[in-house]
């Protein structure tokens, strides 16, 4: 058959058609992997360390009740936080958010500060 005979049959050469999963392209990899961190831990508490060079222990209290008897509990926690431009002072309240692996001890960072000790 001739070329003229093959188009007017409706019948096309392959290369030409193009399937619909050729059009449709792969996610790439930044679609695929999320940019988003993920839900990270954000806590509130006090400055009651500012001794170290970039670094500030915060304590953050938390408020639930006994399992058993119900009666309020406190309990607090000390993280070591990495204070980038050393602004935080003792009695400060500070926002923190939970991030990568800093030092030994730091897996905190200073993500704003809140108020100041009067």
């Amino acid at each position: 058959m001739s070329e003229e005979a093959k188009s007017d049959n409706g019948m096309e050469d392959l290369q030409d058609i193009a399937s619909p999963a050729d059009s449709m392209e792969p996610p790439s990899v930044e679609l695929a992997v999320s940019n988003d961190r993920g839900h990270r831990k954000i806590r509130t508490g006090v400055v009651v360390g500012d001794k170290a060079d970039k670094t500030i222990t915060v304590i953050v209290e938390r408020r639930f009740s006994h399992p058993l008897y119900g009666k309020g509990v406190k309990r607090s926690k000390r993280y070591h936080v990495h204070d980038e431009s050393n602004a935080c002072r003792v009695g400060d309240t500070v926002r923190i958010v939970e991030t990568r692996p800093l030092s030994k001890m730091k897996r905190w960072r200073l993500l704003e500060t809140l108020g100041r000790k009067a």
